[in-house]
């Protein structure tokens, strides 16, 4: 089996910023990027990217997943990172350029076209250590999928509480940068090896907030429990939209800070469900919680009713099953 992400269009969509203007977006082979070994990006990590999909419907046409929220999150991002300003609707073009040009290739559902705009800083100063790459490079990475927990069926996640770390800094969190994910990446190698979990999710000083790579969600009957939106944690799209879709189904959304003691006791009791959300986790059942040396079991231990309610009702959307009455999907 393929693992997920690691197979590519052979073409991307490309446009560089000159320091003054972008230069019109063209489609290029995948493997041409060429960067001076001083680039801004390879010293000082100035880059972010985006995460989106693009699905086949029943009638063979492609719609791409709420492409808005995610240029949106994508411009913010390179704002933060003091990255040369991007022009979304340019983007946005140049998403659909390259989606259209390999719509025979994306999947049937329930796989998907992965969609990956990057920017990078590409000014070559390696003494630029505290100032911004005048010149940047965005491009548009496409990728068949399937899915991201693949092998897992309906068992649920072994997840660790990490109490005394976090993810990424805390002005960090909400920027989709590929130095977030660096952060975490060597403390879950090693709670892997030694817990044999799926993911950390973080939760300083007690208060739960996210995995590696996806949101935490907590599920105790007709009530949902997030954290609240700040700075320390990614604004995740496909938390935003099953967020919506709970509130539709009358479930009770609280965004609210959300201790491990609160935690522990809501999971404790029987019913009590939790999952991730992500591009790449869709809506991911939560079965084992670690914490302190012992186990919990959320609900079965395996995907939930109301878990599974809510996934659904994101895929029907997505596959063209359910009418888009939010204006979610843009048709390429």
């Amino acid at each position: 089996m393929t693992a997920f992400g690691t197979v590519f269009m052979p073409e991307m969509a490309i446009s560089f910023f000159d320091g003054a203007r972008w230069s019109d977006a063209q489609i290029v082979p995948s493997d041409s990027l060429k960067l001076h070994p001083g680039a801004h990006v390879l010293h000082y990590s100035s880059t972010c990217f985006e995460g989106l999909k693009a699905f086949r419907h029943g009638d063979g046409s492609i719609r791409i997943f709420r492409m808005d929220r995610n240029l949106a999150r994508f411009a913010n991002s390179s704002q933060m990172l003091s990255l040369p300003a991007i022009d979304q609707a340019a983007t946005a073009q140049m998403v659909v350029d390259i989606v259209r040009r390999f719509a025979d290739a994306v999947p049937e559902v329930p796989g998907s076209m992965y969609i990956r705009p990057t920017h990078i800083g590409t000014e070559p100063a390696i003494g630029k250590a505290a100032a911004p790459s005048l010149t940047s490079c965005q491009y548009v990475l496409l990728s068949p999928v399937g899915d991201y927990f693949a092998g897992k069926g309906d068992n649920g996640l072994r997840l660790l509480l990490e109490e005394d770390s976090m993810r990424c800094a805390a002005h960090m969190g909400m920027i989709k940068s590929g130095g977030n994910y660096a952060s975490a990446l060597g403390l879950t190698l090693r709670a892997k090896q030694e817990f044999h979990i799926d993911q950390i999710l973080f939760c300083p000083n007690g208060d739960v907030q996210e995995t590696g790579a996806a949101n935490f969600l907590l599920i105790d009957g007709d009530t949902l429990i997030t954290k609240a939106l700040d700075s320390t944690f990614l604004h995740g799209i496909t938390r935003d939209s099953i967020l919506t879709l709970a509130r539709e189904m009358g479930m009770d959304v609280q965004e609210r800070q959300l201790s491990i003691e609160e935690l522990l006791e809501r999971v404790a009791k029987p019913g009590c469900e939790a999952a991730l959300s992500g591009t790449a986790a869709v809506l991911t059942a939560v079965g084992t919680l670690l914490h302190k040396g012992r186990e919990y079991t959320v609900g079965t231990g395996k995907l939930g009713p109301t878990t599974a309610r809510l996934r659904k009702a994101l895929n029907d959307i997505q596959w063209g099953h359910r009418e888009d009455t939010h204006g979610w999907l843009t048709s390429i």
